[in-house]
């Protein structure tokens, strides 16, 4: 799909939302919403990035490359930024792997520290899914909630029996433009495997990033009156998350808010009050990423305003 395209699709969902909920059911939510409470909340997801910066950057170093904090930093917070404006939220990984890689030599160690990265995060949120599911066998919608967790779990068996077909394939059957690269990802795969410790720290900390992010969803949902279980959110937060993940909208825009809303109404909260958390959660997204690309742009202008040929 073409980016506008993508486009298209997130205002035509939220536009549809907006047409066919109550507005004044809308109103009220929003009415509700503590600015207090979102600053925390904002606070709280920077908070969880910064994490993000040294999972990655442990990742990326325990791959074979070498990048500073400062460094990883500015590269983390211009992905960040970039999923503002690119067609999924994938699309910052891509610009913060280049510019690291750029700063490196070592693209593919990065790409491949990214891909890692992304994939820790994908399981963590699978985790949650399946813990919740086995957990909440007292509400009404245990029974979707196992066939959720079945789902799941076959999809991450599927993946986890196929990769090592893919990782042993010999050079010699890859195509000949993408030998070289594939023989670099192997050479950082091993570096990486070397260091299991890197791993062991990453899966933790994402873990606590994607738990924190999911409580503070959950505390901004409290703060406009839904009242559900505190483990309900560790189901349905990743499930929206997921879909937020596939490339037909603008950073998951639109398809993210309409799947909240839709998997909170088997746990009694109105369609309405769904989709205002998740613009309330969006918003925070937003303020995010503007803060970021405001940090990446002083750095970016610091740098070249210190750089020789700008000094007198």
């Amino acid at each position: 799909m073409k980016p506008w395209a993508k486009a298209l699709v997130s205002f035509a969902i939220l536009g549809l939302l907006l047409v066919l909920l109550p507005w004044s059911e809308l109103g009220a939510a929003a009415s509700n919403a503590s600015w207090s409470v979102w600053s925390f909340v904002l606070l709280g997801f920077i908070g969880g990035h910064l994490l993000g910066v040294a999972k990655w950057r442990m990742l990326v170093n325990a791959s074979g490359a070498s990048l500073l904090p400062v460094a990883a930093i500015r590269y983390y917070a211009a992905g960040l930024f970039a999923n503002l404006c690119l067609p999924s939220i994938v699309g910052g990984d891509v610009l913060r792997a280049a510019l690291a890689g750029k700063a490196t030599g070592r693209l593919e160690v990065v790409v491949l520290a990214g891909l890692a990265d992304r994939l820790i995060d994908v399981a963590s949120l699978a985790v949650f899914i399946v813990g919740a599911g086995f957990l909440m066998e007292d509400l009404a919608t245990a029974g979707s909630s196992r066939m959720l967790v079945i789902s799941v779990i076959a999809s991450g068996s599927a993946g986890l029996l196929a990769l090592p077909f893919v990782l042993r394939m010999p050079l010699r059957r890859w195509p000949r433009k993408l030998r070289r690269k594939a023989g670099r990802f192997a050479v950082a795969l091993r570096s990486l495997r070397s260091k299991p410790s890197a791993a062991v720290g990453a899966i933790l900390l994402s873990l606590l990033i994607q738990g924190s992010f999911v409580l503070l969803n959950a505390w901004l949902a409290a703060s406009i009156g839904i009242e559900v279980p505190w483990i309900t959110w560790f189901l349905v937060w990743p499930l929206a998350k997921f879909s937020g993940l596939i490339p037909i909208s603008l950073g998951g825009l639109g398809v993210r808010d309409g799947a909240l809303a839709a998997l909170l109404v088997p746990f009694g909260v109105p369609a309405a009050q769904g989709f205002v958390v998740s613009l309330l959660w969006q918003s925070v997204l937003i303020a995010g990423g503007l803060l970021s690309g405001a940090l990446w742009w002083y750095s970016r202008s610091s740098d070249e305003a210190s750089s020789p040929q700008n000094c007198p």
